[in-house]
């Protein structure tokens, strides 16, 4: 059965959940030019259950890719725009007093959906950024001392922008570890942009993806077959020393005043192993943490301020650590 057309066809098979997953670029592709990196770690967060910050400067089709990811997947996706008067409520939901029956109801915010993309999460304060950390964490909402569960899969895509920093209030380090990835969204090549600009000169509409053609390849059973695959795939004990020696290498450069936690240590190992499954793969090997280290780690280091102005960056920091930590054989 064609899985474009009925979901109820889905086997749950991790064979056929694979190529379902893989079919992604290509959807994607009918409404975002150029970004493949992003969207597949996008499907590494959703295999891992985490989420992803996602850094880029405006412009560059951020909102778009997770509007496409959530149609190709035909889950439900909501948008909230952070702002500085933003209140908690307005994220996880509030209680509202009906005349009618004289009761206090809860009435359900935006955080209850598949993919939450919280747009510009740095331009609002600690206070509402805080208000996701519940529901990133332990994937439910507490309001008036109920807990109450978010919808399976559950991810959240917070962007923010790298070149404004007045009026913004920067995510402490605490949250930043909360996010499996951060992925930069660049700017796109030149003859990315000429086929972006083509498009749309064809009357590409960014905001019907039905009419760009993005139709589901894939859906919540394939998610949940892939995670049980995922869930199988060896990891050698060499493999897990390798990816702690990088870890604990962070905490020892010079250039960093904080180095990379165990928490990070094991994100890195569970994003290494939804990759190598998605290579076709039933084991990790070492290039498969090599790929997965920069996403996986860049938010969870911070640099001294001396190194920041030599022009040091968390990426050549992280770079510079895979070419001398040994490699396992």
């Amino acid at each position: 059965m064609d899985p474009t057309t009925d979901n109820a066809g889905y086997t749950g098979d991790p064979g056929k959940a694979r190529a379902s997953l893989e079919a992604l670029r290509a959807e994607i592709a009918k409404a975002v030019v150029g970004q493949d990196p992003a969207v597949t770690g996008l499907v590494v967060a959703l295999l891992c259950r985490g989420h992803v910050l996602l850094e880029g400067v405006p412009g560059v089709a951020k909102t778009l890719l997770v509007r496409a990811l959530a149609s190709a997947l035909e889950l439900e996706t909501k948008r909230v725009q952070f702002t500085p008067d933003l209140m908690p409520s307005d994220v996880t939901g509030s209680l509202v007093y009906d005349t009618h029956t004289a009761k206090f109801s809860f009435q359900q915010g935006p955080v209850f959906t598949n993919l939450l993309l919280a747009d510009e999460i740095n331009r609002t304060p600690p206070k509402t950024q805080s208000s996701l950390l519940e529901a990133m964490e332990e994937r439910q909402v507490t309001v008036d001392g109920t807990p109450r569960p978010l919808p399976d899969p559950f991810l959240v895509a917070a962007t923010q922008n790298p070149v404004e920093y007045e009026g913004t209030y920067p995510l402490p380090e605490a949250q930043l570890d909360r996010f499996l990835l951060k992925l930069t969204i660049p700017l796109p090549s030149r003859q990315d942009e000429i086929n972006v600009l083509t498009r749309h000169a064809e009357g590409f509409n960014p905001r019907d993806l039905h009419t760009a053609g993005v139709r589901p390849v894939a859906g919540p059973a394939d998610l949940e077959a892939a995670r049980a695959a995922v869930a199988k795939t060896t990891i050698s004990p060499e493999i897990t020393a390798y990816v702690v020696d990088i870890c604990r290498a962070t905490r020892e450069s010079p250039s960093l005043t904080l180095g990379v936690s165990p928490r990070g240590a094991t994100a890195l190992l569970a994003t290494s192993r939804a990759w190598a499954w998605l290579t076709g793969r039933d084991y990790v090997i070492p290039d498969d943490v090599k790929a997965l280290a920069l996403p996986t780690l860049r938010h969870r280091v911070q640099l001294r301020p001396e190194a920041e102005m030599e022009g040091v960056t968390a990426d050549s920091v992280i770079n510079a650590i895979l070419a001398h930590v040994p490699v396992p054989r």
